[in-house]
């Protein structure tokens, strides 16, 4: 897993890098910039075009400065440089960079304070003006740069971090940043980058390796992990020969009402392909005829009537509950009859989730190591309104360790949020998966990990990445624009064995 820093924590890993590997603060930053270029060249290898590298006085802007640089001795000519010196400091290493940059003859604008912009001819803009070291909102000459930059409908790529943009911290909904097309960051990607109030600033970003200690990274103990493929093949366990259905668990999927079977069928199916050795399925009546033609391998526990269907506990490995499942008194009495009855993890989903956001004293008997899987708006019912999504970081990770709880706090990259504090963010899915279903197939997957004997942690990271890789394999390839939850739940054995191959 790649360990996420903060902006601070960044600071000492850079400091710690100059100390033991004996170079200077310029030689890193040499390295830094070096690296940005080369990734640079590979989206942008048209030597011709016009490129403006807007600087700032501090480290960042003489990463600016070190890049076209570089960039002019791999023959882009036809670069320009305009240093905005709003302030009366810079610092030392931008300082060398900027004598260094005079001996190129490559030309460059000085804007003061308070100065006009000069017309902008490039339709390229390289953002250096501020770094990752940013705490408050733009303003003054910067918040006034940033507008009008904002205002060319240049393709802008930034340096670390978009000028404007806090590496860190809640983003709030009005803040000003240059909008970036390409993020080429430092080391690793800064957390805010996998947040949702990212969006509208980022389309995408890739994170350079600049060389920085390993070993002193892990030994800062960030909270914050990024999941890589290989953890996921480090994980996932092949089928032994002379394996059984037996050998895979038995998991239990509470879902559905008369209106909403195609969410139970959703997650049974998700659950089955991915490897539970049975599936039963607890379902209305009238949705039986249903499972059967959808799904005859799936076993089904009928509900119905007056009488709460009888569940014989002992025999399930793992059990899930929520999907199409209702709020209303019968709903509540399955949940209550589970939490009572069932004292392993078990896997929380959908109208599980609303019953337990009305029901605090059934909220207190969640088994320990269970699993909760909400989107946005059911996690503010969970846990209170909250202005935006580090402040829910936050809180799930508080209420995780509260309630020695997992949560699965869904979005484009997926937190997994653990009792121990770890937040593990997911490197896979895409925009076609946003459909109707897909959140019960997740349910499906995490519950059939657990059923097969992957412990709670492991079921959350695995499922959500296996999901999100599913889906990448469906969209990516043939560039499809939707992807339909019951075609992923399908694909999953292909995507598991991809994964162990």
């Amino acid at each position: 897993m790649i360990p996420l820093l903060t902006a601070h924590q960044i600071r000492l890993a850079d400091a710690h890098t100059i100390k033991h590997e004996h170079i200077s603060s310029l030689k890193l930053m040499e390295r830094a910039s070096a690296a940005f270029a080369g990734v640079f060249m590979k989206h942008f290898p048209d030597r011709q075009q016009a490129i403006t590298v807007y600087c700032g006085t501090g480290n960042n802007g003489g990463d600016g400065l070190a890049i076209a640089r570089l960039l002019y001795k791999q023959k882009y000519e036809c670069l320009h440089l305009v240093i905005a010196r709003f302030g009366k400091k810079s610092t030392a290493n931008f300082e060398a960079n900027f004598k260094k940059i005079k001996q190129t003859g490559i030309p460059h604008t000085e804007l003061l304070p308070g100065a006009a912009f000069p017309r902008e001819g490039s339709a390229l803009i390289i953002d250096a003006l501020l770094g990752s070291g940013l705490s408050k909102p733009l303003a003054g000459d910067y918040a006034r740069m940033v507008k009008h930059l904002n205002g060319l409908n240049k393709t802008v790529v930034a340096v670390d971090v978009p000028t404007g943009l806090f590496a860190e911290g809640n983003i709030p909904t009005d803040t000003l940043a240059l909008k970036a097309d390409l993020v080429i960051t430092f080391q690793q990607a800064k957390i805010t980058f996998l947040l949702p109030e990212s969006g509208p600033y980022i389309k995408q970003w890739e994170a350079v390796d600049i060389g920085l200690d390993g070993a002193f990274i892990n030994s800062l103990n960030p909270p914050c992990q990024f999941v890589q493929e290989q953890d996921i093949r480090q994980l996932l366990k092949p089928r032994p020969r002379f394996s059984n259905k037996g050998t895979f668990g038995h998991a239990l999927l509470i879902a559905g009402q008369p209106e909403t079977m195609g969410a139970a069928l959703l997650c049974a199916s998700a659950c089955a392909c991915a490897g539970a050795g049975l599936t039963t399925a607890c379902v209305p009546q009238s949705g039986l005829m249903a499972l059967n033609a959808a799904h005859p391998e799936i076993m089904a526990i009928v509900r119905g009537g007056k009488k709460q269907p009888g569940i014989s506990w002992d025999k399930f490995t793992a059990i899930g509950i929520g999907p199409g499942l209702g709020k209303d008194k019968d709903a509540r009495k399955l949940l209550s009859a589970v939490l009572k009855n069932y004292k392993k993890p078990v896997v929380i989903d959908a109208d599980a989730l609303n019953i337990l956001a009305a029901s605090p004293a059934l909220f207190k008997q969640i088994p320990p190591q269970s699993i909760l899987t909400p989107h946005m708006k059911e996690f503010d019912r969970l846990f209170g309104t909250h202005t935006g999504w580090w402040q829910r970081m936050q809180t799930a990770i508080n209420k995780a360790a509260e309630h020695g709880i997992y949560i699965i706090l869904k979005n484009d990259y997926t937190l997994t949020i653990a009792p121990h504090g770890k937040v593990f963010f997911n490197s896979t899915s895409n925009a076609a998966m946003a459909s109707g279903g897909m959140g019960d197939v997740l349910t499906g997957i995490v519950t059939s990990l657990l059923a097969q004997g992957y412990t709670a942690e492991q079921a959350c990271i695995m499922g959500v990445y296996i999901h999100g890789k599913a889906g990448d394999e469906l969209a990516l390839p043939k560039r499809m624009m939707v992807v339909l939850p019951g075609t992923l739940a399908a694909q999953l054995p292909e995507t598991m064995a991809g994964l162990l191959n």
